[in-house]
């Protein structure tokens, strides 16, 4: 073992490259002079002269267990009742898609560039595109993104380059994460994004003051539904008749659970669909990996799409059907810097699973889910609508699974760490991005909340706002 702050060096059976004859030897091959020259690129004034101060080396069992203790500071659930959303949402996952996703096949597979020895996942991800576009009404989906936000970012970038026009209107009730990675998609681009105001009693885009903004210059509008305080937008139909008449591209955000209860955004006109598929058995993770949707409604946009495409064929010399990908010409390993998808080593394996997690619900369980959620997240609003300095919703704009509250008196943060360490993770601080003029917080409620939950949430965050 090695003693604190020293280097590690000699022999070591898990790094037999620490012992100095294997060191000098790799040098020579590589033709340096010494270690220190590998990073000789690293300027001096920032690069660590001494020896990392690492503790004395120890068993398994006693790292396993330092390492288990600092996770327990963590707070996850189940180990504390969460009521977070914003973009990543608690949802159940079954059994069987943890199974299935976990299968040395999908689990440990690559891009799937030999088609011949890749039929299951590329099967796998044929369903999933078509599992999707059944949700959406659309024509076309990919086999996936990085996540929501990317997702728009592309999708931002490829009305653009579609219309060949340089203004984009993005509505201003969208998630300001999301709002910060468009940026930075299109901000190598003679681009100029506009943002349009949202009502304040409804939590709604404004679409009244949107026609006079609608012009030929206008390559499209980016609107979330629901939008990132879960109220659900209306009129999109009038705004996409108004942008289809002026040759822009209408790109919509969705949260594919709502769509079990909304109408899908290919029935009212959308050209572009994108969101976040985390919903569909995948975990919350920490933030990811997760799952970006894309989908267009006219196959003549395909060509301009990121991501993968499965396709469906048949074999050379039979009728047996097979799968593959196809106009890879898009692709970076084949047009490199004229590539019209910038995805590498994409999401498959959670869009295995949110495929697999669609086809265990199937229509009728994805339309029961979406009742019990709405049912759950109103019946919350309203039992926190009767805790003292609290208004809730906070927007009269019909909802789903989440809604703003707004407090009287009390700091937003505040009460969002008071609950915290109640053990009730919810209320995540709108005071980023949007001037409500209050202080209000965002609250996500699932299928997984039950009525005892919501009492104890109630209850927090009576104590939390009256402190």
């Amino acid at each position: 073992m090695t003693k604190k702050n020293e280097p590690l060096t000699g022999s070591h059976p898990l790094l037999p490259n620490l012992d100095q004859e294997i060191i000098e030897e790799m040098l020579l091959r590589i033709g340096a002079s010494s270690v220190e020259e590998l990073f000789s690129d690293i300027p001096s004034d920032i690069r660590l002269k001494r020896g990392l101060r690492l503790p004395e080396g120890q068993s398994e069992s006693v790292v396993r267990r330092d390492l288990q203790s600092r996770l327990a500071s963590n707070k996850t659930p189940p180990n504390s009742l969460c009521f977070l959303g914003g973009g990543v949402w608690p949802h159940y996952i079954p059994a069987a898609v943890e199974s299935v996703v976990s299968r040395q096949e999908f689990y440990t597979s690559y891009t799937p560039y030999q088609p011949e020895i890749s039929q299951g996942m590329l099967q796998a991800l044929f369903e999933y595109q078509s599992l999707m576009c059944d949700l959406l009404r659309m024509e076309a989906c990919n086999s996936s993104m990085y996540d929501w936000a990317s997702a728009a970012g592309e999708a931002t970038r490829m009305a653009a380059k579609v219309t060949g026009r340089r203004r984009f209107l993005l509505c201003g009730d969208i998630g300001p994460t999301r709002l910060e990675v468009i940026k930075a998609y299109v901000s190598p681009m003679d681009l100029e994004l506009e943002s349009l105001p949202f009502d304040g009693r409804s939590g709604a885009t404004d679409f009244s003051a949107l026609s006079s903004r609608i012009t030929s210059e206008v390559a499209g509008v980016y609107v979330e539904n629901p939008n990132y305080f879960g109220v659900l937008e209306e009129g999109l139909l009038d705004l996409s008749t108004r942008l289809h008449e002026s040759g822009g591209l209408l790109v919509v955000g969705v949260d594919p659970l709502s769509l079990s209860i909304v109408k899908p955004p290919g029935e009212y006109g959308a050209d572009i669909v994108v969101g976040e598929g985390q919903p569909l058995g995948i975990p919350m993770n920490y933030g990811g990996p997760h799952l970006g949707i894309f989908a267009v409604r006219d196959l003549g946009l395909a060509r301009s799409m990121p991501g993968r495409l499965i396709g469906m064929t048949t074999e050379k010399d039979s009728e047996q059907k097979a799968f593959s990908m196809v106009l890879q010409t898009r692709e970076q390993h084949i047009r490199r810097e004229g590539a019209t998808s910038n995805i590498c080593t994409n999401q498959s394996l959670m869009a295995v699973a949110a495929s697999c997690y669609l086809a265990m619900l199937g229509k009728t369980g994805l339309r029961r889910l979406g009742e019990v959620i709405i049912s759950n997240s109103h019946y919350a609003a309203k039992r926190l609508s009767r805790v003292d300095g609290v208004t809730s919703p906070l927007f009269k704009g019909p909802f789903f699974k989440e809604f703003a509250v707004g407090y009287e008196g009390a700091r937003a943060v505040s009460v969002y760490r008071r609950m915290a360490r109640r053990g009730v993770l919810g209320g995540y601080p709108l005071d980023r991005g949007f001037r409500l003029g209050r202080e209000a917080g965002l609250f996500c409620v699932t299928e997984v909340h039950t009525h005892a939950d919501i009492e104890r949430l109630a209850a927090a965050l009576e104590e939390a706002v009256k402190r």
